[in-house]
């Protein structure tokens, strides 16, 4: 069986952090959100992979290459223009069409478990069988309408509450899809949706099912969702390990940490797991690092600087006497000593104009920011690319991509 993976888009509503990547190579303990999937997709044998990429497609590629590394085959399609997610599954149809089998389709950027895609290829039916997971709150969810097994309505995003069957965007197809998608309608958002291709196939009356998972499934539709992923995939994937890295006498280090090659804990740190700390770190003396933390390569973090529930990623220092949680730390970023990111929870963020809903956050800060010392960051605010802040700033808005605040 083969899979295919929807990774062309941007994932504008990530930014600042998709300026420069795709929301699909976004890290989740320390490995992009697409290589959980791909790993998933492993462990159930199905080693055959197409990737439908677009943009940034080269950081995809560079990174996957063939897919050898990771057990896998993969192949790469290019989505040039990102239309919808039917339009992704028709650039494929050479390479699926011609086997005539069944094949399924995921999102790069969505956390879907092992168990959650057995679960799909076992309770496959019909022409078309959607997982599906249960949520007590599906607002801003598509969601599935069905009698018994069988699906007789996919709701786009729903206002008020219709079903609480949220459709995760994973799908066992038929080949027979491709020619559905051929008479579907560009919608009214411009795209050409795999759902309305399957609420055509429901209307001509063939047999779309559901297939109820209760494993694990999040979508990561803004950067702060990675927050909720992090800790779920370090609990799983992190263990005590020590590869060539060297923890000092004196520091201690207690749970589920794994402390990557040349990495160094020095003397009178304090490290809980869940936590993953990469290759070529340099973690105190004196830091703290509690749950649900994971640290890239090439990272420093100075003495009295605390970290918890956040991800740091690679070619980050962070100087003495700082706090951070529940943030998040692009690459190449320079902290200054005695910074502070306030945390706050049930969050209202403003982005594009639109408010959006965060349980709980500190900051975001983009690649190849300089923040000076003694500054502060309101909950909630985030700063983009390529900034700079100088020395006792107070941050209480959101700074856009190469701006000084003095």
């Amino acid at each position: 069986m083969k899979a295919v993976i929807l990774a062309a888009g941007e994932g504008k509503r990530c930014r600042p952090l998709t300026a420069t990547r795709s929301k699909v190579m976004l890290p989740v303990a320390n490995k992009p959100i697409l290589e959980h999937v791909i790993t998933a997709l492993a462990k159930n044998d199905i080693k055959d992979i197409i990737l439908v990429v677009g943009y940034e497609k080269e950081r995809i590629m560079n990174h996957f290459e063939d897919g050898i590394r990771f057990g896998v085959n993969i192949n790469y399609v290019e989505q040039k223009a990102q239309i919808g997610t039917a339009h992704a599954i028709l650039q494929t149809r050479e390479l699926i069409e011609p086997d005539g089998e069944d094949f399924l389709v995921l999102n790069g950027d969505n956390i879907v478990g092992t168990e959650a895609i057995s679960s799909l290829i076992k309770k496959a039916n019909g022409n078309a069988t959607i997982l599906v997971c249960k949520k007590e709150d599906a607002i801003g969810y598509g969601v599935i309408v069905s009698e018994g097994k069988y699906v007789k309505e996919i709701v786009e995003k729903p206002e008020t509450v219709v079903s609480n069957l949220v459709n995760t965007g994973t799908y066992l197809l038929n080949s027979i899809i491709f020619k559905v998608i051929e008479r579907t309608p560009i919608s009214s958002m411009g795209e050409y949706a795999i759902t309305d291709t399957l609420q055509i196939m429901i209307e001509n009356g063939m047999d779309i099912v559901m297939a109820i998972t209760r494993s694990e499934w999040l979508d990561a539709a803004h950067s702060w969702d990675l927050l909720k992923a992090n800790p779920i995939l370090l609990a799983q994937n992190t263990e005590e390990k020590l590869q060539n890295g060297t923890i000092e006498e004196g520091a201690i280090v207690k749970g589920n940490v794994s402390v990557g090659q040349n990495t160094t804990i020095r003397s009178g740190s304090y490290v809980v797991g869940p936590v993953i700390i990469g290759d070529n770190c340099d973690i105190g003396p004196n830091a703290v690092i509690l749950p649900s933390t994971s640290i890239a390569n090439n990272v420093s973090i100075s003495s009295f600087t605390q970290v918890q529930n956040s991800i740091i990623m690679q070619d980050v220092r962070i100087n003495t006497h700082s706090s951070i949680s529940s943030s998040i730390i692009g690459s190449n970023v320079d902290i200054g000593s005695n910074f502070i990111s306030e945390e706050k929870e049930d969050l209202r963020i403003e982005i594009d104009d639109t408010l959006h809903h965060a349980d709980k956050l500190g900051t975001i800060i983009g690649d190849d920011t300089v923040i000076g010392a003694n500054v502060v960051v309101k909950a909630g605010v985030m700063i983009s690319n390529n900034c700079k802040v100088n020395s006792g700033n107070k941050v209480h808005e959101t700074i856009p991509e190469n701006s000084t605040i003095i």
